[in-house]
């Protein structure tokens, strides 16, 4: 059906309303648009175009809007908590973490989590794992996704073997402190992909590493 001009309008006082809701950043004292406002907006955004699709009314955009908030502003407040939590925990550990929409990015660099060239979990890696399942423990509506990288030397094959492993370990790891296997996919992706140039010591030090993506479970919300 074409939309009507209440409809649109109904949209547009939708978009403009929903992202006011500001939040001040811990970690860098700015003012910022909170993740579930944002998150609730796009789900409005999306539940208010549906109910124009599925509906001839204005309240069956309005409906659609409410549910699509719901559901948009629950993931956003349940990752936003979750955050707050992981930095917590991960602080002065020498784990980065990196907010990408409703997904947490940890990057654990080399120097605390494997020696060159084995798989084999470093000691002090271990208590850095243990404050990472315990947030993956209380937040059991996300799936943890697990990417294994290295550096360019030795071969392409033995890389991707190596990356691979070095993914599996740390599941393993997690696995042995409760976290569900079913959260957990392990890859590799080799020498693929670094964030930093294998010229030099320091950057082949840094794109030896483990990513952990923490994604929320759609069905969930």
């Amino acid at each position: 059906m074409k939309p009507s001009l209440l409809h649109i309008t109904s949209i547009a006082v939708i978009a403009t309303a929903l992202p006011s809701c500001t939040t001040v950043n811990p970690f860098t004292g700015e003012n910022q648009i909170s993740k579930a406002a944002r998150g609730a907006s796009i789900g409005a955004l999306g539940g208010a175009l549906a109910g124009v699709l599925i509906g001839d009314d204005t309240k069956a955009t309005l409906t659609g809007a409410v549910a699509g908030a719901a559901v948009g502003g629950g993931i956003g407040y349940y990752m936003d908590t979750q955050e707050a939590e992981v930095r917590r925990q991960l602080q002065g550990t020498g784990v980065s973490v990196t907010r990408a929409g409703d997904e947490l990015i940890l990057n654990m660099p080399s120097d605390i989590t494997f020696n060159s060239g084995s798989s084999a979990l470093k000691a002090e890696f271990s208590s850095t794992l243990q404050s990472v399942s315990l947030v993956l423990n209380k937040y059991t509506k996300t799936n943890i996704s697990i990417t294994g990288h290295t550096d360019s030397d030795g071969s392409t094959g033995s890389n991707q073997t190596l990356s691979v492993s070095r993914a599996q370990a740390v599941a393993q790891d997690l696995n042995s402190r409760r976290v569900s296997g079913e959260r957990l996919l392990t890859q590799g992706a080799g020498e693929s992909s670094p964030i930093a140039s294998n010229s030099t010591v320091a950057g082949k030090a840094a794109n030896r590493r483990v990513e952990l993506r923490i994604v929320p479970k759609g069905n969930q919300f």
